[in-house]
């Protein structure tokens, strides 16, 4: 699927960026055709208002004067002018070079040949181009050469095509460079909506398994009475409360990534929730023979939201208890660092090893790939903590030395 969105693409850029170069060489090939068709026409008219003495007796022609052809000439050019009479017929030249006689009647013929006044044509490798104008009761040609001018514009094209067959295949190299950083992301995204849904689905799956299994007890047991099936009954409701907390989880992260409403924060102690979460999970931490060591400095207020915050604070001492060694050390410190808001929550114990450390706040990510439930579970809780540290424009992060201590840090 991400070869095809990658072809595609390449195709569309290399496309869209051919129609663009196209449509810029004909931009300044017309310019320059036009500009070079409009300094031939304005010598051509030059040419024509210029009069050579004509040869070939030309001047015994009654009611001809030599003051006819007195006029000054414009720059030096190529040229040459043909005059007719009436019918077509050649009846004088006038040039600085001698021609053969029947190149200026081919190019006579042709000129006379296109009914019209300007023109252009090849004769003998030559472009040329022309004006008739009715001179006398005959006709006045006149040909400029132009074959340096469609010699430019030729090289032009001939430029062009070289210039864009280079372009294309830099381009194509930096477009092909440049798809694959952009596909990266998206199919960095979908392998992770991917693995998502099946962490999610074998979540599901396993307390699904024990409902339907004490399900099949109950069903089997069908004349014993609840009091005496009530150990199956609570297995089920166990594993249905297990459901309904993952369920609750999946929803809070799926509205999280794709709700555009803006959450609405108000102003809190941040101290006091603190204190409140330490003090419903002191008891349980004693409980375990763990140590517990706190610093909170009083009145440190924030603005966001105090429920969600409490929720990051339970997640992250939930983890402390976990993962703490027996008669090991629960250390939580909340202080202010001039404008920053520092909180840290350290245990004792075998530490995360190195590698995992960046993986560690992934949705359903575990160091144990067993995924074995006796530390309770699905590993969505860091995942949720860093996503309510985000919306409270803060950033979540780990330390661990193995064997020794396991730091989580959150800066608002």
């Amino acid at each position: 699927m991400f070869k095809e969105l990658k072809k595609k693409f390449l195709m569309l850029n290399l496309v869209i960026i051919s129609v663009t170069m196209l449509a810029a060489f004909l931009t300044i090939y017309l310019i320059t055709y036009n500009n070079t068709r409009r300094e031939i026409d304005m010598e051509l008219r030059k040419l024509s208002e210029f009069n050579r003495k004509p040869t070939d007796g030309f001047m015994d022609r009654p009611g001809m004067n030599l003051s006819d052809f007195a006029q000054t000439p414009p720059k030096r050019s190529v040229s040459f002018v043909v005059y007719t009479d009436s019918k077509g017929n050649k009846l004088a030249t006038s040039s600085i070079f001698e021609l053969e006689d029947i190149f200026y009647e081919t190019a006579k013929n042709i000129a006379l040949s296109k009914n019209t006044e300007k023109g252009r044509l090849k004769l003998d490798g030559t472009h040329w181009a022309y004006m008739k104008t009715t001179y006398f009761d005959g006709y006045k040609i006149t040909f400029l050469d132009i074959s340096e001018s469609q010699g430019i514009l030729t090289r032009l094209i001939y430029t062009f095509a070289a210039v864009a067959a280079v372009m294309l295949i830099v381009i194509y190299f930096i477009s092909r460079f440049f798809a694959n950083r952009s596909i990266e992301p998206i199919k960095e995204a979908f392998d992770k909506q991917k693995q998502f849904i099946g962490d999610a689905s074998h979540e599901l799956k396993t307390p699904l398994s024990v409902i339907n299994t004490n399900v099949d007890v109950l069903l089997a047991n069908s004349d014993d009475t609840i009091s005496d099936q009530s150990r199956w009954l609570y297995y089920i409701k166990s594993e249905v409360e297990r459901m309904a907390r993952l369920t609750n989880d999946l929803l809070y992260l799926t509205q999280v990534d794709y709700s555009e409403a803006k959450m609405i924060f108000s102003e809190f102690n941040l101290s006091e929730a603190v204190e409140s979460v330490l003090l419903t999970m002191e008891a349980m931490i004693f409980e375990n023979n763990i140590y517990l060591d706190y610093d909170i400095e009083p009145n440190i207020t924030i603005k966001g939201n105090s429920e969600q915050f409490k929720q990051v604070v339970m997640i992250l001492l939930d983890n402390a208890l976990k993962y703490t060694n027996p008669t090991g050390k629960v250390t939580m410190v909340l202080k202010k660092n001039h404008n920053n808001v520092i909180l840290t929550v350290s245990n004792t114990g075998k530490g995360i090893p190195e590698e995992h450390l960046p993986k560690i706040f992934d949705r359903f990510y575990r160091i144990d790939k067993s995924r074995a439930r006796n530390s309770g579970g699905y590993g969505l809780g860091l995942a949720i903590a860093k996503t309510i540290v985000q919306q409270h424009g803060g950033k979540i992060s780990v330390k661990s030395i193995e064997n020794e201590l396991t730091t989580f840090t959150i800066e608002l």
